[in-house]
């Protein structure tokens, strides 16, 4: 039953990756779980699935969730300016060849969920380098120094990969009064029972942490880095809505599987806003995944005859997926930078869902006009 995930996987181990682990759930219950490799730098200690992962952009979905709990509980609407609870954010400005011009329009806060604000990864290298030698600096103080940056592009004319759902859950910090990965705690990781999850670990903690790799295709060579190693950080107190979660395999599943269910953490007519399609044809034209998915509030979703799921992935190899119409949640997790089975990773969310799948691709259905009038 499991032959196609198998030999998918064996491709992975046959690439190099250090350690590796996946689990899939069908309606509710476990039907999948292989796992393989060693936890540490030496080789010594194989991997026994509680490792802790830097799961970098598979935090995004996390914080997307958690500010779609305040959006439903009428904190925010996906139409207001982002400056309306981030000042700072009022007068931004744009890059251009002549220097930079005042952006056309302001920053709604629907364009932080759809990566369409303004802001790539590129605009933040020189604050993060800055505050990193100037010692650490919180969540909020990183926004204010953001702010002052010029974008790259005007705010809701594209979509690119970038910072906007680190500057996300600086709004939850705003608009709850609570530190980000304290409010996570509270409203996700605890009423889940994923307590081996955290926006800032401990740095006692760390030997916690599953080894970490890089990958250099030139030597063809895993180097360790660390597991502390995350280039997206900034500093030590900077809580990184886009990239800063660590988490376990057993511990995500469990978020995945309260999306599937619904009424958990976030009620079924949010996630419904969730994975529905909120991109213009224009800003499509970026979106890296395009062919055969949409772009909802934070994550890939489905495209009708394209594809079943939702979710997304990180950097050091970690993927998700929530397949509604077969009762499917999967994460799969690894913890190599610059992997050489990243475009391999692709192919999880078809092979899962093809061993339960018929041959018929839902229909892709528009969001219905009451939720919409109701958040928008």
């Amino acid at each position: 039953m499991f032959k196609k995930l198998d030999s998918l996987i064996d491709r992975f181990a046959e690439l190099g990756i250090p350690a590796y682990d996946c689990i899939v759930m069908k309606d509710g219950e476990v039907v999948y779980r292989r796992m393989g490799g060693f936890s540490d730098y030496e080789g010594k200690v194989p991997v026994n699935g509680k490792e802790r992962y830097n799961i970098y952009s598979a935090s995004k979905p996390i914080t997307c969730v958690a500010a779609l709990q305040l959006l439903e509980q009428g904190k925010f609407k996906l139409t207001d300016k982002l400056s309306d609870y981030m000042p700072e954010f009022e007068n931004m400005t744009v890059k251009t060849e002549q220097g930079p011009v005042p952006a056309e329009k302001p920053i709604y806060i629907k364009d932080l969920f759809t990566m369409t604000s303004g802001f790539d990864y590129g605009v933040g290298w020189p604050v993060r380098e800055r505050m990193r030698k100037e010692g650490p600096c919180a969540t909020r103080e990183v926004m204010r120094e953001l702010a002052k940056q010029p974008l790259p592009f005007q705010p809701g004319k594209e979509w690119q990969y970038g910072l906007s759902h680190d500057i996300l859950a600086a709004l939850v910090e705003v608009v709850s009064g609570k530190r980000f990965g304290l409010y996570v705690k509270e409203n996700i990781f605890d009423p889940l029972g994923m307590n081996n999850s955290t926006f800032l670990l401990p740095e006692e903690e760390l030997a916690t942490l599953c080894a970490q790799y890089r990958y250099d295709s030139e030597k063809n060579e895993f180097e360790p880095v660390g597991p502390e190693i995350c280039d997206y950080k900034y500093g030590e107190l900077y809580e990184s809505g886009g990239t800063g979660c660590i988490s376990t395999v057993e511990d995500y599943i469990k978020f995945l599987e309260a999306l599937r269910v619904g009424d958990v953490i976030l009620k079924k007519e949010t996630t419904e806003l969730m994975i529905s399609n909120m991109l213009t044809e224009e800003q499509a034209k970026t979106f890296w995944k395009a062919e055969n998915y949409n772009y909802g509030l934070g994550v890939r979703c489905p495209k009708e005859g394209k594809s079943f799921d939702y979710g997304w992935g990180g950097a050091a190899g970690a993927f998700l997926m929530v397949d509604p119409t077969n009762g499917i949640t999967a994460y799969y997790a690894q913890h190599v930078l610059s992997s050489p089975n990243g475009p391999l990773r692709d192919a999880l969310a078809p092979t899962i869902s093809g061993i339960y799948a018929s041959s018929a691709l839902p229909e892709t259905k528009p969001i219905s006009e009451e939720i919409l009038k109701k958040y928008l």
